[in-house]
């Protein structure tokens, strides 16, 4: 049995997070702007009680804006970090917005090829693999390393640790 990755589209391109790293997909809700000069940071949601800070893959991988349509949504993602605002469990939590979400795929280790050497790249850096289904390539991504310590800590919502209210 290979790895299990929810796969979702971002400016028509297939892109893959593992599984075990998402907590939840939610419909797509206009995230409360912050005071932050960084495309990057979309925002502010809840969820489960929580603050979310949500992030634009668009603009995190150069891509133009597009609006929300129906299909859009919001995959919550918890990730190992070093960061002082993680969970009890050492992760941080965000949330990054998908044109659509589309399944989740098992690949076998054999149908997945390294990142191609693509200069100096930034890309490379958060780019885990290639695989392919049919005639599809799918960016598989490497969610510990798309964003940077320096975004990771401009994102962390000052109230991460508060769970009480229940949505």
């Amino acid at each position: 049995m290979g790895t299990q990755y929810l796969t979702f589209t971002l400016h028509d391109s297939l892109y893959a997070v593992e599984v075990l790293q998402v907590r939840e997909v939610l419909e797509y809700t206009q995230p409360q702007e912050l005071p932050c000069p960084d495309p990057v940071i979309a925002g502010l949601i809840r969820s489960r009680g929580q603050s979310i800070s949500v992030i634009n893959l668009r603009h995190k991988f150069g891509f133009h804006d597009v609006e929300p349509t129906k299909d859009t949504r919001i995959i919550v993602l918890e990730v190992p970090s070093d960061s002082a605002n993680c969970n009890d469990q050492g992760q941080m939590v965000f949330g990054a917005i998908a044109d659509s979400v589309n399944e989740v795929l098992d690949l076998d280790a054999n149908a997945e090829e390294h990142a191609p050497e693509v200069g100096h790249s930034i890309a490379a850096d958060f780019i885990s693999g290639i695989g392919r289904v049919d005639d599809k390539f799918i960016i598989i991504l490497n969610m510990d390393k798309v964003l940077s310590f320096e975004e990771l800590e401009k994102i962390a919502p000052t109230d991460a640790h508060d769970v009480s209210e229940e949505e």
